[in-house]
């Protein structure tokens, strides 16, 4: 589904001073209500960098948060990349947060939506900032989104950070296999039908959080999408990022990912997790630095992220 978009206002809402950084909240305005990002902008002379972060799946804001977990992730990210001279914008995806407006009913949302979203935000920078040097840095499902819009001529790099390497119909359905038989049968039945692109009525109530009916159109443009030809699709410098104790996504992925565009680089980060802090494998003890916003980000992140930015 195509959006529209209307002129991009950016709006002084607030102006802030922090560790040399300035910020300022900026607004994308599109047929449906505005997306809301924040512009981090390091004080330095010339600086022409700058990252478009984008979030993962679910309602994810800018911050890397959501209802259920404060982990202040992406806004880590990006304090720490402006600290280096790298300005950063992130954004509330739509739907989520101060972007609630521009969010239409589940059962009208599409995949194509965030892509255009993350392509309007591109177009913000090159052309109302005039920033020379875009890198796009997707996060989760943010990565297939930023592979998308990085095919777009004005991005200049791209980063995957713990980005699945298959499409969403294979990811669920390995997630899902180690379910009673009679449970994995019923999601496989389902998942055949979407792949298909027709949606399925009647769908076990166990299973509504994943299936219901609302979704399905979702997840249907979502599956359409193979991450492996996507990025095959670059012509750009692009870095791939997973942390060896993600519990969501593996280092497989990745493989996937650097074997479908070989000229990639390839980094896996020891014992970094799916939110990119330091974590044990333990899955316990794994999730509960979910809901740790003040546990910095593994310093090993920003040391491989900088120089790529940065690099000419």
């Amino acid at each position: 589904m195509k959006i529209l978009y209307c002129l991009v206002l950016t709006l002084l809402i607030c102006f802030s001073n922090i560790y040399g950084q300035t910020e300022k909240i900026v607004l994308l305005k599109t047929s449906t209500g505005n997306i809301e990002g924040t512009l981090q902008v390091p004080e330095v002379d010339g600086s022409k960098t700058v990252a478009l972060i984008i979030a993962g799946s679910g309602p994810t804001d800018r911050n890397g948060n959501n209802p259920s977990m404060q982990n202040n992730s992406l806004k880590m990210l990006a304090s720490a990349l402006s600290k280096q001279g790298i300005a950063t914008l992130r954004y509330d995806k739509r739907g989520i947060g101060k972007s609630r407006s521009a969010g239409p009913k589940e059962v009208d949302l599409r995949f194509d939506h965030y892509v255009n979203d993350a392509k309007g935000w591109v177009n913000y920078l090159k052309q109302e900032l005039k920033f020379s040097n875009i890198v796009v840095i997707g996060h989760s499902e943010g990565s297939l989104i930023g592979t998308i819009a990085s095919q777009d001529k004005s991005v200049n790099k791209f980063v995957s950070v713990a980005g699945v390497g298959q499409n969403a119909d294979k990811i669920i359905r390995e997630q899902l296999k180690n379910q009673p038989p009679s449970i994995t049968i019923q999601v496989n039945a389902i998942l055949d039908e979407l792949v298909k692109g027709k949606t399925v009525e009647n769908t076990p109530a166990q299973l509504a959080s994943i299936f219901r009916p609302s979704v399905q159109p979702y997840l249907i443009s979502w599956i359409r999408y193979d991450p492996q030809k996507e990025i095959a699709k670059l012509k750009i410098p692009v870095l791939i990022i997973q942390g060896t104790t993600d519990i969501q996504v593996g280092p497989e992925d990745a493989n996937r990912l650097g074997k479908a565009y070989p000229k990639a680089k390839l980094v896996l980060i020891e014992g970094m997790n799916h939110i990119m802090k330091p974590a044990p494998a333990d899955r316990q003890l794994n999730v509960l630095t979910y809901n740790q916003p003040d546990l910095p980000l593994k310093k090993e992140l920003i040391d491989k992220l900088v120089p790529f930015l940065l690099s000419k």
